[in-house]
């Protein structure tokens, strides 16, 4: 491998630091030695594949092996390409470079080029051919995913891949690693639309057993970790996250992983040392999708604990990343940390001047055209809102001519909300709470996507803020709580459920939401929020 430098910023500097010092104490039989600047073993987990090749090109197979569980595209690659290189008769490398080619299974899927990689690469492992029945079916299960039709869905390939590999795992019982590939594509197809989780708790059972088995596994602690990526079950991975990180430090995505579980239960600081980690790496490797992923959970975070200054550097940090090609995760992040920068802190004006980040990723603009509106709006700027919220109306369409159901559903809702802002300020309120009632009961029949910590802001969240301004501070507590079923210890959540708990008379919920914030965020920037609570618990 290349040397790795710290090309990180200050903000990230000390981190990175604190990560060297953890990781050079943890031995593993995949460990490198350092170079000459001093990098740190390499620690990627302990992967077992019996395979047909070459015993000069096992250590190697099975290090491209811990890459590609903890989503290491671009050294996977590489890696797998040096297998081949050294020993061409190596088949079921070309599995692991397709399979590697595909990209995060949970985003939006390879290039066209990709594609075409990835199928002459399936042709050159069948071309080579195979020893045995079991290599066979890994790279035909790929092949899975990158046949038929042109025109197919990422969604509707990963059906097709997550079939094979079940049938995979049903003809070989005894094979860990198509057990532990089964359950991540059986994962990818949980619908977020589907409440009872069926098919995340069904991969995360054969995951969980697997872990006993394999306690260094990177694949299945990463894989639960995405398992229990859901609000109701959230609490159920905190064992794997609190593992990932000690099994794989030296992957990015095995230092931010946790923060995926950390999220959906409300611990902030857990969350900024976890991504803070995961973006010094990513970035120190010129991996800009990993570092701008973990770079939007940490402004997130920050947020929270109204940690303000540090999500400022974060938000110009992520100005400053250039990416020729940015994928999925690199957009998403670059349209939703000055966003959320600006809603999370009530600055509504900032909001309503945010500028409109270009993707080819109709969803991701529409994030910016929603903090445009309500930050207008909730400014006064009605005319700026409406040329906001009819760009939202363009998307919706957009999208559902494109099929994309999911993302046109999360659109909608933001278009629901956008325009009951409007209403709210021409001071038609009635009307306004019955378009974010709506709103929120569209946001209800889904859950947010993998690649954000969290919407932009929860609806409910919103129906509390106008129910309270609206006077029916009963009714905003009720949607306040609500809100936090979802998203636990949000600040503006704790804030809103105390003050509408004093406007309503109950000082014991009122003490009990503010002294929750203080512990949360008492130590972070002087909000006006945090000075007002200090005052309330002050004097009763």
């Amino acid at each position: 491998m290349k040397a790795r430098i710290n090309f990180a910023a200050p903000f990230l500097a000390l981190a990175l630091a604190a990560t060297t010092a953890a990781w050079a104490h943890s031995p593993d039989e995949l460990n490198h030695s350092h170079d000459k600047l001093g990098k740190p073993p390499e620690q990627l987990g302990r992967v077992s594949f019996d395979n047909s090749c070459a015993p000069a090109v096992q250590e190697r197979f099975e290090r491209a092996m811990a890459l590609l569980h903890s989503f290491w595209w671009r050294e996977g690659e590489q890696a797998f390409r040096e297998v081949l290189e050294l020993n061409p008769n190596c088949a079921i490398a070309t599995w692991g470079l397709a399979t590697i080619l595909i990209g995060n299974p949970f985003a939006a899927g390879p290039s066209p080029a990709q594609v075409l990689q990835a199928k002459a690469v399936i042709e050159r492992g069948r071309a080579i051919g195979v020893k045995t029945e079991r290599e066979r079916m890994f790279i035909e299960a790929v092949g899975q995913y990158f046949g038929g039709a042109t025109e197919r869905t990422h969604g509707a390939r990963i059906r097709s891949l997550s079939d094979a590999f079940e049938n995979l795992a049903k003809s070989f019982p005894d094979d860990n690693e198509a057990q532990i590939f089964s359950a991540l594509y059986l994962t990818v197809t949980q619908e977020l639309t589907e409440k009872t989780f069926a098919s995340a708790l069904k991969a995360a059972a054969i995951l969980e057993a697997q872990t006993l088995k394999h306690p260094e596994h990177p694949g299945a602690a990463h894989y639960l970790i995405h398992s229990y990526d859901y609000p109701p079950i959230a609490d159920k991975g905190l064992q794997a996250a609190r593992r990932y990180t000690d099994i794989a430090p030296s992957a990015p995505h095995a230092l931010h992983m946790p923060s995926h579980i950390f999220t959906r239960v409300g611990a902030w600081q857990d969350s900024v040392e976890s991504n803070l980690r995961s973006a010094s790496v990513a970035k120190a490797e010129g991996d800009f999708e990993d570092q701008m992923h973990a770079m939007d959970y940490l402004a997130y975070a920050y947020l929270q604990l109204a940690q303000d200054n540090a999500a400022q550097r974060v938000v110009e940090e992520a100005r400053n990343v250039q990416s020729a090609s940015p994928g999925l995760g690199v957009a998403y992040a670059r349209a939703a940390i000055p966003a959320r920068y600006a809603i999370e802190r009530g600055a509504w004006h900032e909001a309503a001047q945010l500028e409109p980040y270009a993707t080819r990723f109709a969803f991701i603009t529409a994030f910016t055209h929603f903090a445009r509106a309500v930050g207008a709006a909730r400014s006064g700027d009605v005319a700026a809102a409406e040329r906001d919220v009819q760009e939202l109306a363009r998307i919706v369409n957009t999208l559902k001519a494109a099929n994309n159901a999911y993302w046109a559903t999360e659109v909608e809702v933001q278009h629901l909300g956008a325009s009951a802002w409007i209403e709210f300020a021409r001071g038609n309120r009635e009307a306004a709470i019955e378009l974010m009632l709506a709103a929120a009961d569209l946001e209800d029949t889904s859950e947010k996507h993998g690649v954000s910590p969290g919407r932009l802001v929860p609806t409910h969240e919103l129906l509390g803020d106008m129910l309270l301004e609206s006077g029916k501070p009963a009714e905003a507590f009720v949607q306040y709580e609500r809100s936090q079923e979802r998203d636990p210890n949000r600040f503006r959540s704790l804030y809103g459920a105390g003050q509408a708990a004093v406007q309503s008379g109950n000082r014991d919920k009122a003490k009990y939401y503010f002294t929750r914030l203080l512990e949360l965020a008492g130590s972070g920037e002087p909000r006006p929020e945090l000075q007002n609570v200090r005052r309330y618990l002050a004097t009763n």
